[in-house]
């Protein structure tokens, strides 16, 4: 028997998917070897058209295994905490105050309402708040000639 024939009696569908997510694709009958190939029975067999749907070989189309069906994939939304948020704008706030101390100028009234809101957000003070405060729109107060 050849390679090819052990991979078809081992893998009989051809194309299979693993059962992660998003999931690995595998088209056995074109392996040269059996050596480090997962179980054919924990995968999930695929049919022609599947595999063509998917891009065939080349495909990078994101798809899981969900419910014994073959289904796109959506990776789960990322919730940053909204203290992390904070601490985050709290880089560009120390970026901005170095570019108006370098030029000479002050933050105007709204850029320091900013700061201290986010400031309280960042150091835990402020725990009602949902969302961070609207960026100001002038971050430093016109020049006077």
């Amino acid at each position: 028997m050849s390679i090819l024939d052990d991979l078809k009696a081992a893998y009989p569908a051809r194309y299979y998917a693993d059962m992660g997510k998003p999931c690995a694709w595998y088209d056995m009958w074109s392996c040269a070897s059996m050596d480090g190939l997962p179980a054919a029975s924990t995968l999930f067999a695929m049919t022609a058209e599947q595999w063509t749907a998917k891009g065939g070989n080349t495909g990078t189309k994101s798809m899981a295994v969900e419910n014994g069906a073959l289904v796109d994939y959506a990776p789960p939304v990322v919730v940053v905490p909204l203290k992390t948020q904070a601490k985050t704008a709290q880089a560009w706030i120390q970026q901005q105050a170095n570019l108006t101390a370098a030029m000479g100028e002050v933050f105007t009234a709204d850029m320091k309402a900013y700061v201290k809101a986010i400031a309280a957000i960042a150091g835990g003070t402020d725990t009602t708040s949902t969302a961070l405060p609207v960026l100001p729109t002038d971050v430093m107060e016109a020049a006077t000639a």
